[in-house]
């Protein structure tokens, strides 16, 4: 399987420590507030279940995420298919911190890393982001990513009723567009 670095970052396994820190992110109304709500603790397991599975099948996935220096688990970031059922196909990149890392530039340092490891590792020609309309804080960071929207891709999220959060917008970024840089795109395998 594949460990993923950056200078502050890894990107690894999910271990039985990351449960509790996991399902109090995901019960926190205002990280899940893009989301249809919040999980129950035994959600929260059942994803770490899934997350580890893909990551062992396939080598990459979402990854758990810590802060090197203090090996604190603070959420996850990574790569999956797009679920079926949705009006495109390919490979999103994804992230979900615990709000004490919002601010950071954890989100964006980690979603750098599998976007540099989606084009370099796995050979993809184009990652997606997706995010409801109203999401500026994630939108911000597929925009610090280089990734670009096309309004005529927008959709109505299938998972909402009737309401704001329904419309959601999809980023893209190609290969020869991404352009790795910085601190953040030193991604390297490793354990």
């Amino acid at each position: 399987m594949s460990v993923l670095r950056t200078d502050r970052l890894v990107l690894r396994d999910w271990r039985a420590s990351d449960l509790d820190p996991w399902a109090a992110i995901n019960a926190d109304p205002v990280v899940r507030a893009y989301f249809p709500g919040v999980l129950t603790r035994e959600q929260s397991a059942a994803s770490v279940a899934r997350f580890q599975t893909d990551l062992e099948r396939r080598g990459w996935g979402w990854w758990a995420v810590e802060v090197a220096a203090t090996g604190e688990f603070v959420g996850f970031a990574g790569l999956d298919p797009v679920d079926d059922g949705m009006p495109f196909g390919g490979v999103e990149a994804g992230w979900r911190l615990a709000r004490p890392a919002w601010g950071h530039g954890y989100a964006t340092e980690a979603a750098r890393t599998v976007v540099s490891y989606a084009f370099g590792s796995l050979g993809l020609a184009e990652v997606l982001a997706v995010t409801a309309a109203g999401n500026l804080r994630s939108r911000a960071v597929m925009e610090r990513l280089g990734m670009t929207r096309d309004p005529a891709d927008d959709f109505d999220d299938p998972e909402f009723l009737e309401g704001p959060l329904r419309r959601s917008v999809v980023y893209r970024i190609r290969a020869g567009d991404h352009r790795p840089g910085g601190r953040w795109a030193r991604a390297r395998r490793g354990g």
